[in-house]
């Protein structure tokens, strides 16, 4: 059931809520973090900027466990980035080397090819998929969802006793 939760919830911020902006850039911030390993420092500063902007935080986690699953099948290709960065660029070996003696930069992790590729493909491709995100959601709430709300599916789970079921047990726990 929290799948079913989380998907709803997703769908529900893409109808309507927060603005358009805000879905875009916590998708954008969800996707360097979960293209990059989360236990590193940068990983530990976009979860901060996550919780202090005021950005949406379904659509960050929602943008974690898509580019976490990316990022994973992309491995191969990450490590070759890095790799390429770390060794291959002669010129970035005196940023590396400075960075490495500094005694915060080493909690970034930046010397694990993984790593680095991550992080800099999630970086550069943030821009694209924040805007990508931005002009989804303007389609979706003026185009897409009155198309998804005419589906047998949609329908069916809309009117589903089970749902609505779950949905009275899960607010009897809320208080206004």
């Amino acid at each position: 059931m929290f799948w079913i939760k989380f998907v709803t919830n997703f769908l529900k911020i893409l109808r309507a809520g927060q603005t358009p902006r805000q879905i875009a850039g916590a998708f954008a911030l969800g996707a360097i973090v979960g293209l990059s390993p989360s236990l590193t420092l940068q990983g530990v500063v976009i979860w901060l900027v996550i919780f202090v902007l005021d950005v949406n935080l379904s659509a960050a986690f929602f943008a974690y466990g898509l580019f976490a699953l990316i990022g994973f099948l992309f491995d191969p290709f990450l490590n070759n980035l890095g790799y390429f960065l770390l060794v291959d660029v002669t010129a970035l070996h005196g940023i590396w080397t400075y960075l490495y003696n500094i005694p915060i930069a080493p909690l970034s992790r930046f010397y694990n090819t993984v790593v680095l590729g991550s992080f800099i493909t999630g970086v550069i491709l943030s821009v694209p998929i924040y805007f990508a995100m931005k002009r989804f959601v303007v389609a979706y709430r003026t185009h897409i969802h009155a198309r998804v709300e005419k589906w047998k599916i949609y329908q069916i789970l809309n009117r589903s006793s089970l749902i609505h079921w779950y949905q009275r047990v899960r607010s009897l726990g809320v208080r206004p």
